[in-house]
């Protein structure tokens, strides 16, 4: 099952695949995220009317209607909360399974647990189109005057746990295998499968998936000492979360400034660093930046990750910088105080095929041309 991707980490912010749910079916842009594991629109709450506290979505927001609402009682909402590691209180609203999630950039999103038909290429007729939990989340705006433009509808949750879409989808008998692939480019786009069908035989970097830290939903490929070139930034190996919901790459604040100090010592002076809007350090070249080839030829550094057993993450130049629009090359591995961990996003996944196979408990990536289609037996929803 393949879904073609739009989005680019800049300007964009979010690789999306576009869903069409409800009866009758209708697009949603959905960011594709591993970091979390539910599945969620903006939407109107049911009895509360139009939402006062959704972001600006590209899609009219989901309307929910009262019967398709998940009771309280419901298993799946014990499921939900032990996926989100919380307590549910039936108390209050018996008829629905109420939800917070919260996520570890600071953001949240409450809302109900709703199912509804999603139309997926699967190759069954539209009525036979898999009933599918997501959630309806109608408050994430903290100050609904300074409501923000988004660039998509919500969130496709593909994290571990058994309420994501894949296991959901694996229930039903849609997949045969909880197995989730995604290929984001550098050129914008790219392609998202679910099942075992687009995994190579071969040239494939395999690591075990980690214990379940630092939450439960989180893909890890273990512990690694972050580099550039042959230095080692900091002594400590620390773990490394794969999150696709996540447009930059983050570090701990220490580690941050010791590579960002050691990087500019390495520079060429034909480098400048220049202000710029997008992200806080940027240079300008001899002339303005255009494409990746650009960068290649004034950035020489390569930024990795050092596992045990010998196996390298590299991050190229291109994973660690953005052109923007006024021609600079700005710095998308970014710092987080009080982190501790390394925060693979998109910038550092791209042009690579990142694979996830919960079947065998293991992390798999190889370099590729995203912007390459697969080919497969499956439909392609095609961009709308």
């Amino acid at each position: 099952m393949v879904f073609k991707l739009d989005g680019n980490v800049y300007p964009t912010g979010h690789f999306y695949v576009t869903m069409n749910i409800g009866e009758p079916a209708k697009p949603y842009f959905l960011d594709i995220d591993t970091g979390s594991n539910l599945t969620w629109l903006e939407c109107n709450a049911v009895e509360k009317g139009p939402c006062l506290t959704c972001n600006k979505v590209p899609h009219p927001l989901y309307r929910p209607t009262r019967n398709k609402l998940v009771p309280c009682a419901d298993p799946l909402c014990d499921t939900l909360h032990h996926d989100l590691g919380t307590t549910k209180n039936c108390r209050d609203a018996v008829h629905q399974c109420d939800y917070e999630i919260a996520y570890l950039d600071g953001s949240t999103s409450l809302g109900v647990l709703l199912r509804d038909k999603f139309s997926l290429p699967t190759g069954s007729a539209p009525k036979n189109s898999p009933t599918i939990a997501f959630g309806c989340g109608y408050d994430q705006v903290h100050d609904p005057k300074n409501a923000a433009k988004v660039a998509v509808d919500g969130i496709l949750g593909l994290g571990r746990g058994s309420v994501d879409l894949v296991s959901q989808l694996k229930r039903q008998g849609a997949i045969s295998k909880n197995v989730i692939g995604h290929c984001l480019s550098t050129k914008g786009g790219g392609y998202l499968f679910m099942g075992e069908e687009n995994v190579p035989s071969s040239q494939v970097t395999w690591v075990p998936i980690a214990p379940r830290t630092p939450g439960p939903n989180h893909y890890s490929p273990g512990q690694a000492t972050l580099y550039l070139d042959t230095k080692s930034i900091g002594t400590k190996s620390m773990q490394v979360v794969l999150d696709s919901g996540s447009t930059y790459t983050y570090l701990p604040g220490d580690l941050h400034t010791q590579l960002v100090s050691t990087l500019k010592a390495s520079l060429s002076k034909s480098l400048k660093e220049v202000p710029d809007p997008a992200l806080p350090l940027c240079w300008k070249g001899p002339r303005p930046f255009k494409s990746v080839d650009d960068l290649k030829k004034e950035f020489k550094p390569l930024v990795s990750l050092k596992f045990g057993g010998g196996v390298t993450m590299a991050i190229p130049p291109e994973n660690y910088l953005v052109i923007t629009e006024h021609g600079n090359a700005c710095f998308g591995i970014l710092a987080i105080q009080g982190l501790d961990m390394y925060l693979i996003g998109d910038i550092t996944m791209q042009d690579q095929l990142m694979i996830y196979d919960n079947e065998k408990g293991r992390i798999g990536w190889m370099p590729s041309p995203c912007d390459k289609m697969p080919k497969s037996k499956a439909v392609i929803i095609s961009r709308i």
